[in-house]
Parts: C-alpha cells; sequence; structure tokens
C-alpha cells in the first residue's frame, strides 16, 4: 500500500481522521460532533477544516453516509487499525491532526481543546480518559482497573512519556510531527507506537481530559483485549533496548564474573565456601553459559538501538555513542580474533597439563569453561561486528551516523 500523501487540493488547517469499517449506525453522528468542533474552531480561532473518513472496507453503507453528511471518503485497501488511520493522515490536508475512533464513544467537540493545544507550540495532544470521565458501560473494568492503567505504566516506566492514558483514542498531532514519528504498525499497537516514538523523538507532549460514551454499535468492538493487550505489551518491550537487551546483559554478564572470580579463588579445583553455600567445578558451566548470553545480549542490544536510529525514531546518549565509536567493523574483528586467541591459549594450557600428567584424570574444569567461553565470545563479537555493519548500512564508522541523533534525555530506554 503506498504511503505517500496525495497532493492537497485545498490546504486547510484541521483535519478530522476516523478510520471506518461497518459503522453505519454511529457515523453520522461522529461527523456530525466534528462538524461542531470545526465550526467551532472556524469562528473563535479562524481555522479551516475537513472531515476525512479513512474506510477500512466497509460493505453497510457507511461510504455513503460519509459522503451525504460533508465528509471526504478515502479507501484504504489493506484491513487493519493502524493501516486505516495512516493511510487516512497521509491524505489529509491538515496542518492539525485529530484522529479518533467511528463507533461514537468519543465527542470530537472536545477536540477543540487538543488543536489550541497544538496552536500553543506542542506537538502531540492526547485525551485522557482516567483523568477525564468514563460514563457508566464505556470500558470494561478489566480494561479500565487493569489493561489501561497497567500498559500506560509500562509503557512510562520503559519511556517516560508523561502522559496518564497512553492508548486513548482521541489524540491530535501535527502534520510535522506525525511525519517525524512516521508510524508503521498495521493494527492496535499503533496507538502505543504514536505516544513511544513521540517520546524517544522527545516531541512536545500534553493532554487534556476528555469523555468516554458507551459505543453506538450493535455488535462487539473490533477491539479484542486479551490478544490486542499482549500486541501492545509485546510492542512495547520491542523498543525497549535498555530493558530488553542491556539489563539482562548486565545481570548476566555480572553473574558470570562473579562466579568465575569465586571459583577461580579457589585452589587444585577444591570447592569454594561462601558462607553455607558451597562451589564447585558444575557452576563453571552456569558462569559461562551466563557470560556468553551476555555478550551476545549486549550486541542484540546495540543492533536494535542502531536499527532504531536508521529508521529516526531513536536518538543515542553519549555512553552508546563513545561505544558506537569502539564497534567498527575493523576493530569488532580485531577484538573478536583476539579473544578467540585467548581462548584457543588457555585450553592449549590446559591440554598441556594433562599431557604432562599423561593423559590422566584432572580436575581443570574451571578452566576450560573459561578458554571455551573466551572462544564463544570472540566468534560472537567478529560476527555481531559484520550484523552492526550491516544494520548500520555499511557504515565506515558508526560513531559518525549516529553522532547527530542526541536526544534530551541521554539513555538508551
Amino acid at each position: 500500500m503506498s504511503e505517500e500523501p496525495e497532493t492537497p487540493a485545498d490546504a486547510c488547517d484541521v483535519s478530522i481522521v476516523m478510520p471506518c469499517l461497518d459503522e453505519k449506525l454511529t457515523l453520522e453522528k461522529c461527523i456530525g460532533t466534528a462538524r461542531e468542533c470545526l465550526d467551532v474552531l472556524e469562528r473563535e480561532d479562524g481555522l479551516t477544516g475537513e472531515i476525512v473518513i479513512s474506510d477500512n472496507g466497509s460493505t453497510d453503507g457507511s461510504q455513503d453516509i460519509a459522503r451525504r453528511n460533508g465528509a471526504r471518503v478515502v479507501d484504504c485497501p489493506t484491513r487493519g487499525y493502524g493501516n486505516a488511520i495512516r493511510y487516512g493522515v497521509r491524505r489529509a490536508r491538515g496542518r492539525y491532526v485529530v484522529m479518533g475512533d467511528s463507533d461514537a464513544s468519543y465527542d470530537f467537540r472536545e477536540a477543540v481543546g487538543m488543536i489550541r493545544k497544538l496552536a500553543e507550540g506542542h506537538e502531540v495532544c492526547m485525551g485522557t480518559r482516567l483523568r477525564g470521565t468514563i460514563m457508566p458501560g464505556a470500558m470494561p473494568w478489566k480494561n479500565r482497573w487493569i489493561g489501561n492503567p497497567v500498559l500506560t505504566g509500562i509503557l512510562n516506566l520503559l519511556f517516560r512519556s508523561g502522559l496518564s492514558d497512553a492508548h486513548c483514542g482521541l489524540r491530535a498531532f501535527t502534520r510535522e510531527g506525525f511525519e517525524r514519528i512516521n508510524p508503521t504498525s498495521d493494527g492496535m499497537e499503533f496507538a502505543s507506537e504514536i505516544v513511544i516514538k513521540a517520546a524517544l523523538l522527545d516531541l512536545e507532549r500534553t493532554e487534556v481530559p476528555i469523555t468516554l460514551h458507551p459505543d453506538g454499535r450493535d455488535r462487539p468492538p473490533h477491539l479484542r483485549p486479551w490478544r490486542d493487550g499482549w500486541r501492545h505489551l509485546r510492542y512495547l518491550v520491542m523498543l525497549s533496548p535498555l530493558w530488553l537487551y542491556f539489563i539482562p546483559s548486565f545481570l548476566m554478564v555480572t553473574l558470570g564474573v562473579s562466579l568465575f572470580g569465586i571459583l577461580l579463588s579457589g585452589t587444585g579445583g577444591e570447592m569454594v565456601r561462601v558462607g553455607s553455600f558451597r562451589f564447585g567445578d558444575h557452576w563453571s558451566v552456569i558462569a559461562g553459559t551466563a557470560l556468553s548470553m551476555g555478550h551476545q545480549t549486549f550486541l542484540l542490544g546495540m543492533t536494535a538501538t542502531l536499527y532504531g536510529v536508521r529508521q529516526g525514531y531513536r536518538g543515542t546518549g553519549r555512553a552508546l555513542r563513545f561505544l558506537y565509536r569502539l564497534a567498527q567493523l575493523e576493530v569488532m574483528i580485531i577484538l573478536g580474533l583476539l579473544l578467540l586467541a585467548a581462548g584457543i591459549a588457555v585450553l592449549a594450557w590446559v591440554t598441556a597439563i594433562w599431557r604432562s600428567g599423561d593423559f590422566e584424570s584432572f580436575r581443570r574444569i574451571r578452566e576450560m569453561a573459561i578458554g571455551t567461553s573466551l572462544m564463544a565470545i570472540g566468534l560472537q563479537n567478529v560476527f555481531g561486528g559484520f550484523l552492526l555493519s550491516v544494520v548500520g548500512g555499511n557504515a565506515a564508522d558508526l560513531h559518525e551516523l549516529t553522532a547527530g541523533t542526541a536526544v534530551a534525555r541521554d539513555d538508551a530506554r
């Protein structure tokens, strides 16, 4: 599906975009409140506007209802909430855009305040149901008290958006802000993507309390709480290399180094006592595995962050830019080969000791674990260097690629 915006025939100030899939019972009411919103903005603020219905394949005559009520209909050829919104926004003509569902759960007259927030200089304005009013029957209890608060809490923990209702369907943004966010999600996780990338790009964000009404459909909503909740959650984690990769990497490397340190403090392969706990040779297997997995996970985090940089929605802080300076392919290959050589040297030393004892049984399992771990990490470093170079677009210097991507908050998130 083409993502290129149409050439605006008649540019305006405000576009109200609604996704639509068989909404004949509620569409006229939604267009009516949207029209009242635009009338207020034109009368009091001098802003012109339009209503765009992004139809997602309706078969109940919703398109004709929209046209009769003065809305412009664009036909999105690919199913999905995110597809419909993105298609409609790309073909909208306003410099300010309001998006909201066409099921009568939102009163578009409340978007007047949101547009005024954008006019003040904000780039994204969210409605907040949780600080506004939720009418009886408008939201299932599991969504109100579990789903939305938990997902919003996780989103703010990972990305610090500062918003209280990150999944509200009524929101507004500037066209420039939308283009910078450049959302790509097809389904309901589109709602999370807008907020996450706005936070990562440090766009000016605000919110206004709104009222959520029971929708006017005679059928279940398109939203599937458990399926779509999981899709939101996995998307939150996917876009947070800090929590998905770097923190687990730090914990695994710390575990591996600590165990090896404890084991090597003993002599002759004897058990090492720490308090009432004893550490023997079998712990070296856990130590080597943790160290190797921690290193690999770190490389995955570097790769995921670099991908976000290339896609334009992520910046890098000073610490990561320093690491990317060290992550040039040639440096990664040389370091990897040195680690591989060190591992081979350790195993050769162990073999020499074994040979000197006529290959009798001896206890050097801890040293062997260290040697094999160094070899594994060395190979990971070589292959990881090539992967970073591929994701970086064969850039000779990843530091230069990421140097211009600093964001206000100096972290990986």
